[in-house]
């Protein structure tokens, strides 16, 4: 499986430039909502899929965030957020970002390179970053932001069988996203897309 993902990512010499935000390559949210575009220029962002090398298989590491916060309240994440000036590219965005909300060491992180930019209906350009994770780190959660951490085996991600969609309410619109939902889990949203963005990625080498 590993060299299945590897063989489907964009390489990491395409994703060091501080400005690779600019590709006009990209998915989102609009894929299923046509009419929802962002009035104006997204703001450049990262996250990291994180990739957990079990002994029995890869799972990926999912945050859940606080009730509390302004945007995505109690939804389920990939650990990132926007891009800052002191960053020298996206992936040292999603690795800061990782430290910051979940306290992963990036030393733990073997970043193997990316998925399709994602834009969302809120006004992010958000580029997936996948790495594969050593066991054996221990996590610290930001405890404004993050209300939990849970890892999901990537087999039942990519299982076809798992994949719907569903709509949201969502300033007073009713949107479709792509939903999986795993045990008690709901994961949905940008979070979904990227899934299946990586689903499709690893179709089309077995198509």
């Amino acid at each position: 499986m590993r060299e299945q993902i590897l063989k489907c990512l964009t390489g990491l010499d395409e994703i060091v430039s501080p400005d690779s935000h600019n590709s006009e390559i990209h998915v989102g949210d609009f894929e299923l909502n046509p009419s929802l575009k962002y009035p104006g220029k997204p703001s450049p962002a990262a996250v990291l899929v994180p990739l957990v090398e079990h002994e029995n298989g890869l799972t990926v590491l999912f945050t859940q965030r606080t009730d509390h916060l302004n945007d995505h309240a109690g939804q389920i994440s990939f650990p990132g957020g926007r891009m800052e000036a002191v960053d020298s590219g996206p992936v040292d965005t999603a690795l800061r970002e990782t430290r910051e909300e979940i306290g992963m060491d990036p030393d733990y992180v073997q970043v193997a390179g990316c998925l399709d930019h994602y834009e969302t209906g809120t006004g992010y350009l958000v580029l997936p970053v996948v790495g594969f994770v050593r066991p054996g780190f221990q996590l610290v959660l930001d405890e404004f932001e993050v209300a939990d951490a849970f890892e999901v085996p990537l087999s039942f991600l990519l299982d076809a069988n798992n994949h719907r969609t569903a709509i949201h309410r969502v300033r007073n619109m009713d949107l479709s996203f792509h939903v999986i939902e795993y045990e008690n889990r709901y994961i949905w949203g940008a979070t979904a897309g990227m899934i299946m963005n990586f689903y499709q990625r690893i179709q089309a080498l077995e198509g």
